[in-house]
């Protein structure tokens, strides 16, 4: 038996209890991983509150968390990508991670480099593939863009802004104070907007001459949506990647009005194929020893998984949080 974090029905942070769960026998193709540290996203808090569609809420009951890093304590049939004793992570895909051991498929998982951390594995791996998936393959960013990012102090945009400022991207981001604004600015932004203090669209119209920016990441949605709209240039890219505010109203006669190149990109589909993972992966952990992505962590205890809950929905956080076994 080991300790994890259960949801038995959607609701608030306090849905989620410490319960003793039985793992079961490893299957083909599995393998066994004693958690170090877990990382906690906002997708964990749409799926607890069941604020995503039936087709993407795990079925009750289940253990949240979609990313996790690890030792390799058991392998079972037919396994040859990594052995007992391999520090590995694995992100976005299968739901599970809120507990001490974990049964994974062998496929989902990757080798943490000996240079890297588990810890910030945990805490970047989920959300620095996002950002290699927004800004390498959405919309490949280099020199002479200008984007957008919001909640540029949190986990995703912290680590957006630091890669694509080192693309050569010029960088706005907004913010809710000017604490945060400070931490934005020492993490790749050129310019920080803090938006209960100004109109961002004014703002960014300043900065670009009126010409708009190439791109907005927009993981706020419907506090924001139309202002980023009314950011992006002619034939830009608008990317939801997160409704914290809610899901914005989206009609087509809005994006056509620019032309707006539109989506809402998902990282299971961009690391369906595990060579698109480890690919992908590599190239997260090669610009953490870099020293180019580097990520703020706060700690919680795995029994307090709750409280993180609490203090991630209501913007208490920058950075990265972690959970830690108790043990």
């Amino acid at each position: 038996m080991v300790k994890a974090i259960r949801i038995h029905e959607h609701g608030g942070p306090e849905v989620m209890k410490l319960e003793d769960v039985e793992l079961g026998e490893l299957k083909t193709g599995e393998i066994k991983v004693k958690n170090i540290a877990i990382g906690v996203n906002f997708l964990d808090i749409y799926m607890r509150s069941s604020s995503l569609s039936e087709n993407y809420a795990p079925p009750l009951p289940y253990t949240p968390g979609m990313e996790a890093s690890g030792v390799v304590i058991e392998v079972g049939p037919e396994v040859s990508s990594c052995k007992v004793g391999d520090v590995v992570a694995y992100a976005g895909h299968p739901v599970g991670a809120y507990t001490e051991e974990q049964i994974l498929p062998a496929e989902r998982v990757v080798q943490v480099p000996p240079s890297v951390d588990p810890k910030i594995a945990a805490a970047i791996l989920f959300k620095g593939l996002t950002a290699h998936i927004l800004l390498r393959q959405v919309f490949k960013v280099g020199p002479g863009h200008t984007i957008l990012c919001h909640a540029a102090a949190g986990g995703v945009g912290t680590l957006a802004c630091q890669w694509a400022n080192a693309l050569g991207a010029t960088v706005i981001g907004t913010v809710s104070t000017k604490e945060k604004a400070v931490l934005a600015k020492e993490n790749g932004c050129h310019h920080v907007i803090i938006y209960k203090e100004e109109n961002f669209v004014d703002r960014v119209m300043e900065i670009t001459s009126g010409k708009g920016v190439d791109a907005v990441y927009d993981s706020v949605g419907k506090d924001t949506f139309k202002g980023s709209l009314a950011c992006v240039k002619n034939c830009g890219y608008l990317v939801l990647f997160g409704m914290a505010s809610g899901e914005p109203e989206i009609t087509f006669k809005d994006l056509n009005k620019k032309s707006v190149i539109f989506t809402v990109p998902g990282i299971f589909f961009y690391t369906e194929h595990r060579n698109n993972l480890v690919a992908a992966s590599e190239d997260v952990f090669s610009y953490v020893e870099k020293g180019v992505l580097r990520v703020q962590v706060s700690q919680y205890p795995l029994s307090q998984a709750m409280q993180a809950h609490l203090d991630l929905q209501n913007r208490k956080t920058t950075g990265s949080i972690v959970l830690v076994p108790d043990n």
